[in-house]
């Protein structure tokens, strides 16, 4: 993997006035966590070369609307920016890259270019926030932890849960919400949380959820 020079993400004067958009359901990048991706698209690989030669920096969003199909889906209003921390490049021509989350950003204006990814004007205004660490005023972490080793049994995942146990709150919370199988539209509530409280909240809120859900789907058969 190629890491790159020393980067300051308190920087906002830094941040891109024109910023490019990987569209993708599902995919949740937060400030100060880490998103692996393989890129292998020909219009995305096109913005990750464009990218590692102007500020390595590009913004995650989601597609608003479930149909594949469309060639240019509407897109949610907010999503985050981050900036390549590590890549390589494949014989085959794909890049696995990681993407370093520094600050949410409205979009401000969808923008007509010739590039054949999508490019929009963001507005950081209202996430200033990001570019600090959180407290853990008001999460619950007691409580979290119970509803989440139920979750990953009844989800099979397997965990380090070691890790977990150790991990600061501030960043188990948005590993959690990164990597839970939640439905796209829980992933952007998730995303859109304005603080670490409150995204602490939903999230034991989709657990409970998720739960019940298959508490039903189980009655449900039985009957």
């Amino acid at each position: 993997m190629t890491r790159h020079s020393a980067f300051d993400p308190a920087d906002i004067a830094a941040f891109p006035a024109v910023l490019p958009v990987f569209p993708l359901t599902g995919a949740l990048l937060l400030p100060r966590a880490e998103l692996p991706l393989n890129i292998f698209e020909p219009r995305y690989l096109a913005l990750v070369n464009d990218c590692l030669q102007a500020g390595r920096m590009f913004g995650m969003v989601q597609p608003a609307t479930s149909r594949s199909c469309e060639a240019r889906p509407a897109i949610y209003k907010t999503g985050c920016l981050g900036r390549i921390s590590a890549f390589q490049e494949t014989a085959d021509g794909r890049f696995y890259i990681s993407l370093r989350g520094l600050c949410r950003f409205d979009v401000a204006e969808e923008l007509e270019v010739a590039t054949p990814y999508r490019q929009v004007r963001p507005s950081y205004a209202d996430y200033t926030a990001d570019l600090a660490p959180c407290g853990e005023d008001g999460v619950k972490r007691d409580a979290l932890l119970p509803m989440l080793r139920n979750y990953f049994d009844r989800h099979q995942m397997e965990v380090d849960w070691g890790c977990i146990e150790k991990a600061p709150t501030e960043r188990l919370i948005n590993y959690l919400a990164m990597i839970c199988p939640f439905d796209p539209c829980e992933k952007q509530v998730l995303l859109e949380a304005p603080t670490i409280a409150e995204r602490s909240r939903l999230l034991m809120s989709f657990l409970q959820i998720s739960g019940r859900d298959r508490s039903d789907s189980s009655n449900s058969r039985v009957q």
